[in-house]
């Protein structure tokens, strides 16, 4: 989880565009669904060149456009796409640069989307995303860092004419997407209960310090998807406090209860983050308290062996000494006598701090 960086180039060129990413293998490819409730077209590999003849096609105007993008580095090809519908340049910026804090914009008959997508891999490390989109007419474009397999149910809907998706605009396009994209917040919380799980019975039986990282370490993953949703919960709730105004003229009046659900959804994801934060918190708060039971109880053992020792001790001092009269020294049962009354006041400690619980 990489931290957002100030890059100077930019300062001094407002328009220079760079890739912020990683994912820069694969070629950049492109697929177009066109559609309405009536039919479909499926385009992959699609060009250029067909992207802006499907888009200006005057018998398509009422048809539902959606360009999905997968890849970012080539930022040639992403600089042609705003051009091509007249995007402002810091939105061309903002998709390019996945540091960013996920946000929405409107700017004039544009509605502006980034989102980040967080999934665990197969070695138990956050795989993050970031995922834009462009709502314009009747045209969605879905930008993603590479290929994957978040919207295949939706292309299975648009292809089979199942529910609604081909009765809508884009705007339920736009809802359906960004709906598949918060399903993998509930997938990386389940995946994370399961460890939470385990991290709050080894803070109570465990005492590597091994645990306390795991502990703080997933409380930081906890806190990055807690920042990366709160973005979206805000940009879902100005669209529900717009739904009587309507101030957002991309998105249908009618559409509006769609984004409150993504909004409820938000809420619940953010609800149980903080549960599990706070019961991380509980963890630690029991493996600090397991460690101070145990370093008690070491002290406890420790004085105790250490105040049956004292008499002991305080004996054979006054028996050390190099006196020359000491009547006991010529005593014959002398020795034996000492070594009873020694054995006998431990036995007698022993008992006693037994019978006050004090080990």
């Amino acid at each position: 989880m990489k931290k957002v960086q100030y890059d100077q180039v930019r300062k001094v060129q407002p328009e220079y565009f760079v890739y912020t990413g990683v994912n820069t293998t694969e070629p950049v490819d492109m697929q177009m669904f066109v559609y309405n409730d009536v039919g479909f077209e499926q385009y992959e590999h699609v060009s250029f060149e067909r992207i802006q003849k499907e888009i200006y096609d005057e018998q398509q105007l009422q048809d539902v456009k959606w360009l999905n993008i997968h890849g970012l580095h080539q930022v040639e090809v992403i600089q042609k796409i705003g051009e091509l519908i007249s995007l402002e340049p810091f939105v061309v910026s903002d998709i390019l640069n996945v540091m960013r804090r996920p946000k929405m914009e409107e700017l004039n008959d544009i509605l502006f989307f980034s989102i980040k997508s967080i999934l665990p891999d197969k070695q138990k490390k956050l795989r993050v995303e970031q995922l834009s989109f462009i709502l314009k007419d009747n045209l969605l474009i879905s930008f993603q860092e590479k290929k994957s397999d978040f919207f295949t149910h939706i292309r299975e809907r648009i292809k089979t004419h199942s529910g609604i998706v081909r009765k809508k605009r884009n705007d339920y396009l736009l809802y359906l997407l960004l709906d598949a994209v918060m399903e993998n917040f509930y997938i990386t919380l389940e995946y994370y209960e399961g460890s939470i799980d385990v991290l709050m019975a080894e803070s109570k039986n465990n005492e590597n310090q091994e645990v306390l990282v795991r502990i703080e370490k997933t409380r930081e993953e906890l806190n990055f998807l807690k920042r990366s949703l709160l973005p979206l919960r805000d940009a879902l709730l100005s669209l529900k406090s717009e739904h009587h105004t309507n101030d957002i003229k991309a998105i249908e009046h009618t559409n509006h209860v769609f984004f409150a659900r993504l909004h409820q959804k938000s809420l619940e994801i953010l609800e149980q983050i903080e549960y599990d934060m706070n019961t991380l918190d509980s963890a630690s708060n029991f493996y600090f308290s397991a460690q101070s039971h145990r370093m008690n109880q070491i002290m406890k053992l420790l004085t105790a062996v250490s105040v049956i020792f004292m008499p002991l001790t305080f004996i054979v001092g006054v028996y050390g000494m190099n006196f020359e009269f000491m009547p006991e020294l010529h005593y014959k049962p002398a020795y034996f006598m000492v070594w009873a009354v020694m054995l006998l006041l431990v036995v007698a400690m022993v008992v006693y701090f037994k019978k006050k619980k004090w080990f």
